[in-house]
């Protein structure tokens, strides 16, 4: 029931956002290949949603070979679409680390220790534009996805079209001053098929999975930006940024589980854990109507760039621990952390 509501209310926020943005950007997403990509920030994905040049690797090619009694690398299918629910976890995070079966740990409890919200993605590996292969959207019904330096209680949808990324809001409930649709970075394409080789095995994550459960995780210190320490326990949130990645079996066939990061730990998202579980996966095709064709005719080059990821100054640094509100680093801040 609560799938089919979801997808109802996608659906009518697709046609009021593509509405309100149609004009936004009138020129073809394929005027823009003639042209260089436009400017914007380009993150560190380790291999994931960029090339191993953009990231301080463990290896060059960011690949993470296989050991001794270590599982094959599991591979999405061509396509496939979920729903899941989203587990912030704020409180008890240190001695309960992911990936979570279903909810947290018994000893955390909803409301004191962790919020729940819900979404869905949508994934096309045979998706070809002129901007690369691949679509992808991850939708947050209500609460967005807590990495950002401010409030995240409003619908938002990250859409990748090749190397494009955009970052979509919904006129029920976009933050003042927010614009429909920016360019949240001109290089973060979606996984590939076999991305998982770019995640060393955790054996210690895979055994909270339960038999049969794959848990692939690392910690990369922020101010380096190089991988630390794999698997998501010890907790290193402050020093360091979590992902992490599982599949499990389902009726016999291994199926992506959740999806399990470092949020941003301070003030307002206060996201130090984050676990995504997955729930209705099917390997069927995604609706491009009802998924990123909300902005396949926008140019990137016409759109505003984010500014939800942006770094903060020293000064703005040390007013927030004057004020007991400390900043602290996120997936913007990798490698570039403390700001100077």
């Amino acid at each position: 029931m609560r799938e089919a509501l979801a997808g109802d209310t996608v659906m009518a926020t697709f046609k009021i956002c593509r509405w309100l943005i149609g004009a936004a950007a009138s020129m073809p997403l394929g005027a823009a290949a003639q042209s260089p990509a436009p400017p914007g920030p380009v993150y560190q994905t380790y291999g994931v949603h960029n090339p191993p040049g953009d990231s301080p690797c463990a290896t060059p090619s960011c690949v993470y070979r296989r050991g001794p009694g270590e599982p094959a690398n599991p591979v999405y299918p061509p396509y496939w679409q979920s729903s899941w629910t989203m587990f912030r976890v704020f409180q008890g995070y240190q001695n309960n680390p992911p990936p979570y079966r279903g909810r947290p740990p018994a000893d955390l409890v909803p409301g004191r220790d962790y919020q729940v919200s819900f979404g869905s993605t949508y994934y096309d590996s045979t998706w070809r534009g002129p901007s690369g292969q691949g679509a992808m959207m991850e939708h947050y019904e209500h609460y967005c996805l807590p990495i950002i330096r401010q409030p995240t209680n409003f619908t938002c949808s990250f859409i990748s079209l090749g190397n494009t990324a955009f970052f979509v809001t919904y006129p029920q409930d976009r933050p003042a001053g927010m614009p429909p649709v920016c360019l949240f970075s001109p290089l973060n394409h979606p996984p590939r098929r076999d991305f998982i080789k770019h995640l060393p095995y955790a054996a210690s994550d895979s055994a909270r999975l339960g038999r049969g459960g794959q848990g692939y995780s690392f910690w990369v210190a922020v101010a380096s930006g190089e991988p630390m320490q794999v698997g998501a326990s010890p907790d290193q949130t402050g020093t360091g940024i979590l992902f992490g990645y599982a599949f499990a079996p389902v009726n016999g066939q291994l199926q992506p589980q959740s999806f399990y990061f470092s949020g941003n730990p301070g003030p307002p998202a206060n996201a130090p854990i984050v676990s995504q579980n997955y729930w209705g996966w099917s390997p069927t095709r995604p609706d491009p109507a009802r998924t990123w064709g909300q902005v396949s005719g926008l140019d990137p080059a016409t759109l505003p760039a984010c500014q939800i990821m942006t770094q903060p100054s020293s000064a703005m640094l040390a007013a927030s621990a004057t004020e007991g509100r400390p900043i602290m680093p996120t997936w913007s801040d990798i490698g570039r952390w403390p700001p100077r």
